[in-house]
């Protein structure tokens, strides 16, 4: 029994060590995020443990912290957006975001490279190679302009705006580009609306045929992971910013259309206290969502035209539920909610499917017609 008890100690002291050492980030929260970065230097993410892009930058980033958090000058920390995702929008957060607070100092938002030398590179960038010696390897070359791989590629452009450069290096054309690319990169490395990026495609081949390049340099507009135009103007740095600017003023003038239009359509919100009443009769499909993660706000364009499809519709209803409210958190937990969105399927107010599918509209739509019929047939 003795010997049992000791095993038993032994194995909770090393559970503890792990424990204690899993994280080198210091946690901020809105009881002690002003005090901290007061005069001081920090590099700090807002993430949630529910988004998987979130979780593997923070990855990288504790990872960093490891080498740096004993030291007085700057400091890695991190704010979970899980736990306070008010306070992650009162800091203009929506999703993921790192930035940094120089002492005394306007905030920087990185937009850099989601890995450890991308983010070695823009402390690097903003604190000068001296204060860092001996624990930052320094590169070459410390450009805005963000070089991707076949392994940083697809979290680079997961979220927001990317200009991207398809090129080859023996290319002539690409060659003669180079100079007027890195010069837009660094006009605009601060600005957090667009992030400038290139991609060898004579090593990265596979990336390249993804997204259909023939040709060098094929010069790519990308939103949220997706190709949405390529460019084809005049190849000087005005005539790109200008292409830019219309390309942001665009989405912010549909963003607003749409935003206006959701107030028209009817997706019924529900809540902890309001849900058992609004799924108690007919067929009702309920997006469980939290405001902050990327994936939700890629499909809530899709949700609303699901809506309209079923506008008026007597046994079938598209609902959602804000799982950061305080009043539906309970609700979320009991539903088994354990990541966003998650998609359930209510008949008569009882559970009978997730849906796992494509998040496309005739999908959903479907989807939902399929378990329409059934119940109006009963």
């Amino acid at each position: 029994m003795k010997s049992s008890l000791n095993i038993f100690l032994v194995l909770s002291s090393i559970a503890l060590c792990v424990c204690a050492e899993a994280i080198s980030s210091i946690e901020l929260n809105r009881d002690n995020f002003e005090s901290e970065i007061k005069g001081k230097n920090y590099l700090v993410i807002f993430y949630s443990q529910s988004c998987e892009l979130g979780k593997r930058l923070f990855t990288k980033f504790d990872k960093l912290a490891e080498n740096i958090n004993n030291r007085d000058d700057v400091k890695l920390a991190y704010v979970d957006c899980n736990a306070d995702s008010e306070f992650c929008d009162s800091n203009g957060v929506k999703g993921l975001a790192v930035f940094f607070y120089p002492e005394g100092k306007e905030r920087i938002q990185f937009s850099g490279v989601k890995s450890e030398e991308g983010l070695s590179r823009f402390l690097i960038k903003n604190l000068g190679d001296s204060i860092l010696e001996n624990l930052l390897e320094v590169p070459e070359k410390l450009d805005a302009l963000n070089d991707l791989t076949d392994e940083t590629f697809a979290d680079h452009v997961a979220v927001g705006n990317h200009f991207v450069k398809f090129y080859a290096p023996w290319c002539g054309h690409c060659q003669r580009l180079e100079p007027i690319w890195n010069e837009l990169a660094n006009s605009l490395e601060y600005d957090p609306s667009v992030s400038i990026s290139r991609i060898d495609c004579t090593q990265y081949r596979s990336i390249c045929q993804d997204f259909e390049v023939k040709g060098y340099p094929t010069l790519l507009w990308i939103v949220d992971g997706k190709k949405v135009e390529k460019y084809s103007g005049s190849r000087a740095v005005q005539d790109f910013k200008a292409f830019i600017e219309a390309k942001t003023a665009t989405e912010k003038k549909d963003s607003d259309e749409h935003d206006a239009k959701v107030e028209e359509i009817a997706v019924l919100q529900l809540t902890g206290g309001s849900f058992n009443h609004g799924v108690e009769k007919g067929v009702t499909i309920v997006k469980f969502f939290a405001p902050w993660c990327g994936h939700c706000k890629r499909m809530a364009p899709t949700w609303d035209e699901l809506a309209v499809k079923f506008a008026g519709s007597t046994v079938a209803k598209v609902a959602k539920v804000d799982c950061t409210l305080e009043e539906s958190k309970d609700l979320c937990n009991e539903q088994g909610v354990d990541g966003f969105p998650t998609i359930f399927l209510y008949k008569n107010g009882e559970k009978v499917e997730e849906y796992n599918g494509n998040r496309m509209l005739d999908d959903l739509f479907e989807f939902v017609s399929k378990h329409a019929q059934s119940h109006d047939e009963l």
